[in-house]
């Protein structure tokens, strides 16, 4: 039998284009580095792992908001989906970075000298706490309720690591500034296809991870209707 096209099986197709074709510029496009050479490069997936981060958390934040103003699961499913995905790009961004630290730095986690360091590790406990909250709360309507209230004030972390870079200026370097971006027009092009390509990446796993997340609905509601028959 044969399965109609869904908008899903967009998203499927262009992520996995899109993450061939990074692959791509980053190892066969980009230019090699003077001075860090090759190490250069994870430099394009660090970056667009700590965006996708950043970005999740600003949509848990949203829906958190929506959740609050409509009552809707719809809101509550995005908010907790989104959360687990930036906690895990966000966790990735933190690995790679240690791999570059190691090699340019001398130190996989040179916390003293690198402020931005331990902001990521306290945004990372944050939102690990807010899973850890909605595992706790049985009612699901009080679970969804105060993890909307924790999405959104935990939300303050987020802006607060991001400027981290330009308010304490020490060993994390500056992509952006005002004289434009360090880096040559091959690079730049790389930079910017690898953001485009790990957003596709989100959308595409949010989608699935919000569809999992409604289907256990759907399993958990037929185990109710049939307990409920059951004791009738």
């Amino acid at each position: 039998m044969n399965r109609s096209f869904r908008p899903g099986d967009l998203l499927n197709w262009l992520s996995g284009l899109t993450m061939i074709a990074a692959l791509y510029m980053v190892f066969l496009y980009a230019p090699t580095e003077a001075t860090m050479g090759h190490l250069q490069r994870i430099f394009y997936f660090h970056v667009s792992s700590a965006w996708v981060g950043f970005f999740a958390f600003f949509v848990t934040l949203v829906a958190s908001i929506a959740y609050l103003a409509s009552r809707k699961r719809h809101w509550d499913i995005v908010s907790f989906s989104s959360a687990e995905i930036g906690i895990t790009f966000t966790a990735m961004s933190v690995i790679t970075g240690s791999i570059w630290a190691k090699s340019t730095w001398n130190a996989w986690w040179p916390w003293q000298q690198e402020p931005r360091l331990i902001l990521v590790t306290i945004l990372l406990l944050i939102y690990f706490s807010y899973l850890m909250l909605r595992a706790f709360l049985e009612d699901e309507e009080q679970r969804a309720r105060f993890a909307a209230v924790y999405g959104i004030v935990a939300f303050a972390s987020v802006p607060l690591t991001f400027w981290s870079v330009r308010w304490w200026q020490r060993l994390h370097p500056v992509i952006f500034e005002r004289r434009g971006a360090h880096l040559s027009r091959a690079m730049l092009v790389t930079f910017l296809f690898c953001l485009f390509t790990f957003t596709i990446l989100y959308f595409t796993l949010l989608l699935h991870r919000s569809r999992l997340a409604k289907l256990a609905d759907e399993v958990e509601g037929l185990k109710r209707r049939l307990h409920s028959g059951g004791g009738s």
